[in-house]
């Protein structure tokens, strides 16, 4: 299948089968955003070094249904601009627009690789889910590359091999038994996959993601004409030739060797010795269960990435923590000599979570998204700060904002 062909396959399987599928409010989602402080660790998390602002222009690339009205709606001082090579998704991205009255989104029927024409170029590129179903991935990438601010953002998602190995066994079954994306073939696959046996790769995704026997989905997962996975060595070599720097991942816990299960082998400070890169390579084949790859970058040459977060100095004691609103203070049934267990539900490995002691606790409580360390801390002991911090960031419970 040439390019072409390629790309007209995955056109007609979105006509039939747009996902996500469409939705009819923004209601609820709008007003999960009106926190401030949401907004603001969304910021921070993809640029710790600039002043605030919700003035920029973010492109949607490849939108889908929904993705760009969303983005419009929770940043409505910002310039939302969402492309996507499906007519089906931009009429309904439109009819949101509508709907909702979002005089700042623009939505056009765009493929990827010609995100040129625009015109323009963006603060923030948000392209998820969507790369790895280009004929041409690199080429997709370095289109969206030539866009980008010098100073911008980018936040990708494409798939992920291990925790996808009984997807790809299925696709083939669909494959090798005529299995097509239609309607008729699809009910027959929801019924085969009730007697699917239950150590087969793929039934964990089954009990595990209730949405994946609706037909969008199913379809999406098991018939899509055309995807491919990236482990972690071949995401960076992906971006790395697209001319752009890896930052850091959107939960940077579960690639972590400090936290979760990862910081109990009895191989954790062998790992910890490790390149950074080699660390997160090492956690995604350890955990074995990723079913995706979600992360930062910029241009290559962004002298101040995210990665420049540094407890090894002084500078650390000056960032300004912002509490990550998806995280929790648990303080019922608690581990031996803990005052609480922080989590992020964002997470779904449920091995990451983070006890702290009553001192902690009280560090913790403080932070305000408005002091720095310096000012929370008062006289505690520096080093109990820096593990402190250092932990919180790892474990995705803080953002910070350099002063």
């Amino acid at each position: 299948m040439n390019d072409v062909s390629a790309a007209d396959a995955v056109r007609a399987f979105y006509e039939r089968y747009p996902y996500p599928p469409p939705i009819e409010s923004l209601d609820k989602y709008r007003q999960r955003w009106q926190d401030p402080n949401r907004r603001r660790a969304d910021f921070y998390l993809l640029w710790p070094d600039k002043t605030y602002t919700e003035d920029r222009t973010v492109l949607i690339a490849g939108c889908g249904t929904s993705q760009a009205a969303k983005h419009a709606a929770r940043s409505p001082a910002a310039r939302v601009v969402g492309i996507d090579f499906s007519a089906t998704s931009v009429r309904s991205t439109e009819d949101l627009r509508r709907k909702h009255d979002l005089s700042n989104l623009e939505v056009q029927q765009l493929p990827i690789e010609r995100v040129g024409e625009l015109k323009t170029s963006f603060d923030l590129i948000v392209c998820t889910g969507v790369l790895h179903h280009l004929a041409d991935p690199d080429a997709g990438l370095r289109a969206l590359r030539d866009v980008l601010k010098p100073d911008g953002a980018m936040h990708l998602m494409v798939y992920a091999p291990y925790g996808r190995t009984g997807i790809y066994m299925l696709q083939e079954f669909c494959r090798r038994a005529g299995i097509g994306p239609n309607d008729s073939d699809i009910e027959d696959l929801i019924a085969a996959l009730a007697s699917l046996p239950a150590a087969h790769p793929l039934a964990r995704l089954l009990r595990e993601v209730p949405d994946f026997r609706q037909k969008a989905a199913l379809a999406d997962a098991l018939l899509h004409p055309q995807d491919r996975a990236y482990s972690v060595p071949q995401l960076m070599e992906f971006i790395g030739g697209a001319g752009l720097g890896f930052c850091r991942w959107i939960q940077q816990a579960p690639y972590s060797p400090r936290c979760g299960v990862m910081a109990h082998l009895p191989q954790s400070s062998r790992i910890a010795s490790l390149d950074v890169i080699e660390q997160y390579v090492a956690a995604e084949l350890f955990r074995g269960t990723m079913l995706t790859h979600s992360a930062i970058v910029h241009h290559k040459d962004y002298p101040h990435r995210s990665h420049a977060i540094d407890f090894a100095g002084e500078t650390w004691f000056d960032y300004v923590p912002i509490r990550v609103p998806d995280t929790l203070s648990i303080q019922e049934r608690l581990p031996p000599g803990a005052a609480a267990v922080l989590i992020n539900r964002a997470h779904t490995f449920t091995d990451i979570f983070m006890p702290i002691d009553a001192r902690e606790k009280r560090l913790v409580d403080a932070i305000d998204g408005e002091r720095s360390i310096r000012k929370i801390v008062g006289d505690t002991s520096r080093d109990v700060c820096r593990t402190l911090f250092e932990r919180l960031w790892w474990h995705d419970q803080v953002v910070f904002e350099f002063r």
